[in-house]
């Protein structure tokens, strides 16, 4: 039998955990602090420890790296109140094997014992039957994704027309796929039609398709991309590059599901769910005429945003170990992984390319790695002085000059984040402690768009 020491010094928050894992036939033993814990693994072992981060007298941290030391394979996940990213790598760095929020979720934890166990409960085993490969390569656990898998189970099941928001490279086309797949309509066909990327004369030939001499160029008939998602989906990827001209006809088929093709007289109906995705505000671009008004509400029936990198900070070193186990297949010499100093800057990178940026990197990385292990000297120069720490005291102007402006705000993003990771995203607390107004902070945020990490955006 599979053994568990339980090591919280909070009864109520053991009782559920311990009764859960008595349920999954697990024997379990719950002490209330980390001194006890020490004591009781002198002479026992443990397939999993789950201990608080602040247990009296000896602290979680510090258990872990006796417990590394005395049993070398034990898996310890800590958890704590602290729901911010820093706790997660202060948690992973120090070789937790994971990291999980207090209150404790059932699905977060039952998710960790699949991973730290390696067996999956009937539950899982059942969904996996009916819908394979899930979320289709979505990786992350942290809350702001969970709120976006969480979305996704919420609306796969409908019809409804569906617009995914967010910044390039967080993801877009992996949630519109996610959607699809989990849909009544997966058997049928998912067709994108990127809408930036193919010239406008082109554009609406392309989704609606044209008959034989419509234009010199038109030899045959050609079925559109509505054609072809019937009883489907179409996904309209950059739907905020549309010209004014195809909004008008995009907004019929969205009312009556149903069009001609160019050159053509025969009104084709059609049976699609139609996804569009942007990067751009198209509430700005309403607002400022450059997107249609009645087009914008009936895109925007379901919003689903999905939050940069930097906003699910705690998701990058799980990232990180599915891009070098996918690039590893390819490679004779396989890496083991990233040294905790390269872990450290790649939690602390911003990442404007968001994960496509992090996917770079990590290729990039893996080529020109000299060794096993990632280290320092394999970080591209560019990362490193993005990543260093700014201090307005210390700063060098360089013979070309700075952005004066750029410096002072991301200074000030960077005190405004601490300042409200220290105070777990409490804003009066966060204000106190830069010694503002509330007000002053609140507005602060919203001219630099901080969110708290899952946090919706307004």
């Amino acid at each position: 039998m599979q053994s568990a020491l339980i090591a919280l010094d909070d009864l109520e928050t053991a009782k559920p955990i311990l009764s859960y894992l008595q349920d999954k036939n697990l024997k379990t033993t719950h002490v209330a602090d980390g001194a006890a814990a020490m004591d009781i693994l002198q002479a026992n072992n443990f397939d999993l420890i789950l201990a608080g981060m602040d247990l009296p007298r000896v602290g979680g941290l510090d258990l872990l790296k006796h417990s590394s030391l005395k049993s070398p394979g034990v898996k310890m996940v800590l958890v704590s109140g602290d729901n911010s990213a820093r706790a997660a790598r202060e948690a992973i760095h120090a070789g937790a094997f994971d990291y999980l929020a207090l209150p404790l979720a059932r699905n977060d934890l039952e998710t960790c014992l699949e991973r730290v166990f390696e067996v999956k409960t009937p539950q899982v085993c059942a969904r996996e039957r009916t819908a394979p490969d899930r979320y289709q390569q979505i990786i992350g656990q942290s809350q702001a994704i969970k709120s976006v898998l969480r979305m996704i189970d919420k609306v796969a099941q409908t019809h409804s027309t569906i617009m995914v928001t967010g910044e390039s490279g967080t993801g877009k086309e992996l949630v519109t796929t996610a959607i699809h797949q989990n849909s009544p309509r997966r058997n049928q066909p998912l067709i994108p039609v990127n809408c930036g990327a193919i010239p406008e004369e082109l554009l609406e030939s392309e989704l609606f398709g044209h008959e034989k001499g419509a234009f010199t160029s038109a030899i045959r008939s050609r079925a559109g991309r509505f054609e072809m998602a019937h009883q489907g989906t179409i996904f309209l990827d950059e739907i905020g590059d549309m010209s004014p001209s195809l909004q008008v006809k995009l907004l019929r088929v969205l009312q009556e599901r149903r069009f001609e093709r160019v050159g053509g007289t025969k009104t084709i109906e059609v049976d699609i769910r139609i996804i569009a995705a942007t990067n751009k505000d198209l509430f700005h671009l309403m607002q400022t005429s450059r997107f249609r008004e009645d087009l914008y509400y009936r895109l925007n029936v379901i919003p689903i945003h999905v939050p940069p990198l930097r906003e699910r900070r705690a998701d990058i070193p799980l990232l990180v170990e599915h891009f070098i186990s996918r690039f590893n297949q390819s490679r004779p010499e396989k890496i083991l992984g990233v040294d905790h100093e390269v872990m450290d800057l790649l939690m602390t990178y911003d990442w404007p390319g968001n994960i496509r940026e992090l996917e770079n990197i990590i290729e990039r990385m893996i080529i020109l790695a000299e060794d096993e292990v990632i280290t320092l000297k394999d970080i591209p120069s560019r990362l490193r002085k993005a990543s260093a720490p700014v201090s307005l005291q210390n700063i060098e102007i360089p013979d070309e000059g700075i952005d004066f402006n750029k410096v002072v705000s991301n200074f000030e993003a960077h005190l405004l984040i601490q300042a409200l990771e220290k105070s777990h995203w409490v804003k009066n607390k966060a204000a106190n402690l830069l010694n503002i107004n509330r007000t002053t902070l609140v507005e602060k945020l919203k001219k630099k768009n901080i969110r708290q990490p899952g946090a919706s955006p307004d």
